[in-house]
């Protein structure tokens, strides 16, 4: 068992959490929930070369996105003014538009926004 440690519940949390009663319960919730996220990051994802990884880490310069941002990846892509060698925005945006949202997660969450 890992130590213990405080955890702010902001309206994520408190939403996957709203019907359990007890501090058990709510710690087993969460832990299912993370479970099965990593579960998530494990087998979800793309390939990507890396000047697209260049790119979608520019576009996402400030460390955080959220669920709308993550979903707007390919129109960021093709819009932006990302330019390096072999690199084709428009097959960037057609690989992420043919991706399931579970796939954009785990590229934001590899490039470690």
């Amino acid at each position: 068992m890992n130590r213990k440690t405080h955890l702010y519940f902001g309206p994520p949390l408190m939403l996957l959490t709203q019907s359990d009663s007890n501090t058990l319960e709510v710690s087993g919730r969460v832990n299912r929930a993370a479970e099965r996220y990593l579960e998530i990051l494990r087998y979800h994802g793309l390939e990507l070369s890396e000047p697209e990884r260049a790119c979608l880490t520019k576009i996402a310069g400030i460390g955080f996105m959220t669920p709308e941002e993550i979903r707007e990846l390919p129109d960021d892509v093709r819009f932006g003014n990302f330019a390096a060698e072999g690199f084709d925005p428009e097959a960037l945006a057609d690989k992420l538009e043919a991706a399931s949202f579970a796939d954009l997660v785990a590229i934001v969450e590899s490039l470690g926004l």
